[in-house]
């Protein structure tokens, strides 16, 4: 998979302003702070396509970005603390009321941080998944930030946390690029597997 150009398309803050592409659509989900911005910044090989912050809960709206074979979809951050009961109220309505229509989504990237043990939030946007048995693959980022054997250890450790194998989880880190083919190379097939199952178009009768 070779990203050619990468453009942002709208924001939506609610299931109308949803978007139901021709094309498969991958969603991006995770804590606030987990690196959602930077992660999609390095698949699209440029630096301010998703806005990045210091500040965490800065997404709080989906915003959907155009890859050329796939559209991206940014969801809100969860689990940040310092917003209002009603604001956390909103996003979690949002998020339910995006993965409500699945059959828009080919595949979700439920990042975690590769430091750190999942978290109550991680694990249960992991078993909403496999709830509804929608595909992901967890992408553990800030892998620079840990030696190469603990990186190692850390996969283990997020794997078995989230009841998934070894290699379902990819080490990503926006600073060193770390991941990033992996993350394409796994697009590639689920573009490829949406393509097998479109059903076929029915031929035209020329009158």
């Amino acid at each position: 998979m070779i990203v050619k150009e990468a453009k942002f398309m709208l924001s939506a803050a609610d299931r109308k302003g949803f978007i139901r592409p021709q094309k498969p659509m991958i969603a991006v989900c995770g804590r606030s702070n987990v690196g959602k911005s930077s992660f999609i910044n390095t698949l699209a090989n440029r630096k301010k396509l998703a806005k990045t912050s210091a500040e965490p809960g800065r997404t709080r709206l989906v915003n959907y970005f155009d890859f050329g074979q796939f559209i991206l979809a940014d969801l809100p951050g969860y689990g940040f603390a310092r917003v209002s009961k009603a604001e956390k109220e909103k996003w979690a309505r949002l998020l339910e009321d995006f993965f409500a229509e699945k059959e828009n989504i080919a595949h979700v990237f439920s990042l975690a941080d590769i430091r750190h043990d999942p978290t109550a939030d991680d694990l249960a946007m992991i078993n909403f998944l496999y709830y509804h048995r929608i595909p992901f693959t967890v992408v553990a980022t800030k892998a620079d930030k840990l030696s190469k054997m603990r990186v190692k250890e850390n996969v283990r450790k997020l794997a078995a946390g989230f009841k998934t194998g070894e290699g379902n989880i990819i080490a990503f880190s926006s600073e060193t690029g770390e991941g990033k083919e992996k993350t394409l190379a796994c697009i590639g097939g689920i573009v490829a597997l949406a393509d097998e199952n479109k059903e076929p178009q029915g031929a035209e009768i020329e009158g």
